[in-house]
């Protein structure tokens, strides 16, 4: 079965690329989304995880910032030059991991006192969430299309294996 480019890049090189390009990421933002519920719940303004927080974020952003360029240089840019994509699930899947450098990006100047730095604590961590929620969605829709085979997208009947398919 053919792969999006999302997944290839995942199983390639293993098991580097899946640390780099999918654990170091996730495991940040876990790490910020854990750390944001105890934070909404005991309002804490400082502390070890208020630190442990705002270090993950700070890592994430400017990690994530790194790696979208990267991949905007070494994959989307030849792709689309090239016609190489697999289909619009491919394109979804990687468009919507890419898409995760808003986010990211977002909580590392919100946690550098770059962006809302003048706003009260509530508006920085109401902002802060959104950005943790978002960062969630288009990371999962990169995981679902990433995991589609990419021609399913296109209107073509993929391949059973043999097995034909029963008309009703």
């Amino acid at each position: 079965m053919p792969m999006t480019h999302y997944m290839q890049l995942l199983a390639s090189n293993q098991p580097w690329n899946l640390i780099l390009f999918m654990a170091v990421p996730v495991i940040a933002a876990e790490t910020i989304a854990i750390s944001e519920l105890y934070l909404l719940y005991t309002r804490a303004e400082t502390g070890t995880i208020k630190t442990l927080s705002r270090a993950a974020g700070i890592l994430a952003g400017v990690y994530f910032t790194g790696v979208f360029l990267y991949l905007l240089v070494t994959a989307v840019i030849p792709l689309t030059s090239g016609g190489e994509w697999r289909g619009p699930a491919d394109m979804i899947a990687v468009g919507a991991y890419l898409a995760g450098v808003i986010p990211l990006g977002g909580i590392a100047l919100l946690d550098l006192g770059w962006l809302y730095g003048r706003r009260d604590a509530e508006a920085r961590l109401k902002l802060h969430a959104t950005f943790v929620g978002l960062f969630l969605i288009v990371a999962h829709v990169a995981m679902i299309f990433g995991m589609l085979d990419p021609t399913l997208l296109q209107g073509n009947v993929p391949d059973m294996g043999g097995m034909q398919m029963m008309q009703p």
